[in-house]
C-alpha cells in the first residue's frame, strides 16, 4: 500500500462526514484500507461534477478520470486515489467495469446539469441508481468478501435501496441544483409539478408522492435481504450496518411527515453510533 496516497484518501473520506465511512473499523486492516481507497474514488468522481466551475471542467475531469482507470488496470495510476485502489483491484478482483459504470452515472448528472435532463419512468432511474450505487454496493461485497454468489445480487439490490432513500431524503437539495430524480411518471401520477419542486412550494399531493418512494425504497430493503445468503451474513455485516441506519433514516423522514423540501432529515451521532452497534453485534434482525 502507498501510505501517502492511503493517506490522501483518509483525508477525503473524513471530510465528507458520511455516515458509511464510520462502519470501516468492523474491518481488518487489508479491507479497511480498500473500502477508504473505494469511498474517496467515489466523492472524487462525484465532486468533479458536482463542484466544477463549469461544464467544461465537469467534462474535463470525467475524461482525466476514465483515463485514470485505464491506467489503474494497465497497473500504472497516477492519482493518490487509484494508486491507494491498485492492491484492492488486485487482491479482491474488483472488475473494471463497475468503476466504469460509476464514471459514467456521474456523467448522467452532468447531462441533467447542462440540458435539464429527467428520468421519465423507474427503468430509467434504475439505470442511474444500479450506475451510481448498485456497483459500489457489488464492489463493497467484494472487498467484504463472500462465499455464495448471490451475495452479489444482494449487494446490487441493496445499493439500489440505498439511492432510492438518498433521493427521498434530498429532494429539497437536488432541486436547489436544479436536479429532479423523481420519475417524471409518478410526478404526474400525484399532480405535482417540477415547478414546485425547484421552488419548494410543493402542490398536488406531494406527501403521497413521498409515501410512495417510502413505501418502493422499503420494499427494496426487503428484497436485498432477502437475497443476502446466510453463510455470507457475517462478511457483510458493514452493508447491514448501513441498510439499518437507511432505513431508521426513512422511518425518521416519515414521522416528520416527509419535510425533505425544507431540510434534510438526519439521525443524531448517538443513534447512529447504537444502532450500528447493536446491528454489529447481531442484536438487532434486519
Amino acid at each position: 500500500m502507498d501510505r501517502q496516497a492511503y493517506h490522501y484518501c483518509r483525508l477525503k473520506t473524513r471530510h465528507s462526514g458520511s455516515s458509511f465511512t464510520r462502519v470501516f473499523f468492523l474491518l481488518p486492516r487489508p479491507q479497511r484500507e480498500a473500502m477508504t481507497a473505494l469511498y474517496a474514488f467515489c466523492r472524487e468522481v462525484d465532486d468533479c461534477v458536482d463542484d466544477a466551475i463549469n461544464h467544461a471542467t465537469a467534462h474535463a475531469e470525467i475524461a482525466e478520470w476514465r483515463r485514470e482507470i485505464e491506467q489503474l488496470y494497465a497497473h500504472c495510476p497516477t492519482h493518490p486515489v487509484t494508486r491507494a485502489l491498485l492492491p484492492a483491484v488486485q487482491r479482491y478482483g474488483l472488475p473494471k467495469e463497475d468503476f466504469e459504470a460509476l464514471i459514467d452515472g456521474m456523467a448522467m448528472d452532468l447531462l441533467m446539469d447542462e440540458e435539464g435532463r429527467r428520468y421519465a419512468a423507474l427503468r430509467e432511474l434504475g439505470l442511474y441508481c444500479h450506475r451510481v450505487a448498485g456497483v459500489v454496493g457489488l464492489l463493497s461485497a467484494r472487498i467484504f468478501g463472500y462465499q455464495d454468489p448471490h451475495t452479489l445480487k444482494y449487494a446490487a439490490r441493496l445499493g439500489l435501496a440505498l439511492q432510492l432513500t438518498n433521493i427521498l431524503r434530498d429532494v429539497g437539495e437536488d432541486a436547489a441544483r436544479g436536479r429532479i430524480y423523481l420519475p417524471q411518471d409518478e410526478l404526474a401520477q400525484f399532480g405535482v409539478s417540477e415547478e414546485s419542486l425547484l421552488t419548494r412550494t410543493p402542490n398536488g399531493d406531494f406527501i403521497g408522492l413521498m409515501q410512495w418512494q417510502y413505501d418502493r425504497a422499503q420494499q427494496t430493503y426487503a428484497e436485498a435481504l432477502a437475497l443476502l445468503p446466510a453463510v455470507d451474513r457475517r462478511a457483510q455485516r458493514p452493508g447491514l450496518i448501513m441498510a439499518a441506519l437507511y432505513q431508521h433514516t426513512l422511518k425518521e423522514i416519515r414521522r416528520a411527515g416527509f419535510p425533505v423540501l425544507q431540510r434534510r432529515v438526519s439521525l443524531p451521532a448517538w443513534r447512529k453510533l447504537g444502532i450500528a452497534v447493536r446491528v454489529g453485534w447481531g442484536l438487532d434482525a434486519l
